[in-house]
């Protein structure tokens, strides 16, 4: 048995599915108990609902688990802290086996929750444990959020610079990396970075998108005060605004690339290109 905690989320969905695939089992830990079906449906063959500042539910959710794979809540002040409640939860119940979903560059201070899975990266390898670290790339998925403006105004919609380079992945490639790691030998005190793309730009992901698309799309940036001042209007909490403004201006000054040899060595597969997710995600 898998135990994948934050399950309920896209990435958590992407993993199980990916995992109930390969014909592993899958528990799922998950923050609410109306969140049962949705990974039940992902692939999920057992589920816990609980927290991760409740050591009783994450030792229940892990008994005769013999991997983890760790996703944290992003953005959240409390990731460090529930990062060790689920490491001090494995140690008890002696489960050897963990993999942890970080983030490209998690050694960049300047943007908080990169900076915060170092921490958690740090924690790990002092653990004991037989840790395997995944460091994703954006994912491509992300452009899901803009979609409508893309497709009926044909504006693609940023908060940082045109000229913005990027690698970026597709999460369904990440999660079959995930499926990898934790289903087959020779992975243990690794680290590896999964990025799609090479680093790209703005211009050249909205050119990709009228290509595929069939229509013109022109890329429009906005200051992050701008995205900031509508995300708080919509809702979202103090925190994790505050550390998502700090990503685009560090996006803005330097961008995030990395390179795309690792997954496709992982996957023994060329990744998944911007031009085929996009064709992927309009059918």
């Amino acid at each position: 048995m898998i135990l994948v905690t934050g399950a309920a989320g896209k990435t958590g969905r992407a993993v199980i599915g990916e995992l109930a695939v390969q014909g592993a089992d899958v528990h799922a830990f998950i923050h609410r108990a109306d969140q049962t079906g949705t990974v039940e449906e992902a692939g999920a063959a057992a589920v816990t609902v609980g927290d991760f500042d409740d050591a009783a539910s994450l030792r229940r959710a892990m008994k005769d688990c013999e991997a983890i794979y760790h996703i944290g809540p992003n953005m959240s002040p409390h990731e460090t802290a529930y990062a060790a409640a689920v490491i001090a939860a494995a140690q008890a119940t002696d489960v050897k086996r963990l993999v942890y979903h970080s983030v490209l560059h998690p050694q960049i201070e300047a943007m908080p929750h990169h900076w915060l899975k170092m921490r958690i990266e740090e924690m790990l390898f002092a653990s004991g444990l037989d840790v395997t670290v995944l460091q994703p790339a954006p994912y491509m998925q992300n452009l899901a959020a803009v979609w409508p403006t893309i497709r009926d105004k044909g504006l693609y919609p940023i908060p940082y610079p045109i000229l913005t380079r990027l690698s970026l992945v597709d999460l369904d490639d990440v999660a079959e990396a995930a499926s990898i790691v934790l289903t087959q030998d020779g992975h243990g005190g690794a680290v590896y970075e999964l990025c799609g793309t090479a680093p790209i730009n703005q211009r050249e992901v909205a050119d990709t998108l009228a290509e595929i698309l069939g229509s013109r799309v022109r890329a429009q940036a906005e200051a992050p005060e701008v995205w900031e001042e509508r995300a708080r209007k919509a809702g979202m909490a103090d925190d994790q605004r505050g550390m998502l403004v700090k990503m685009f201006r560090y996006y803005a000054a330097h961008g995030l690339g990395g390179n795309p040899n690792t997954l496709r060595w992982l996957l023994e597969r060329e990744p998944t290109t911007l031009a085929e997710f996009i064709g992927r995600a309009a059918t």
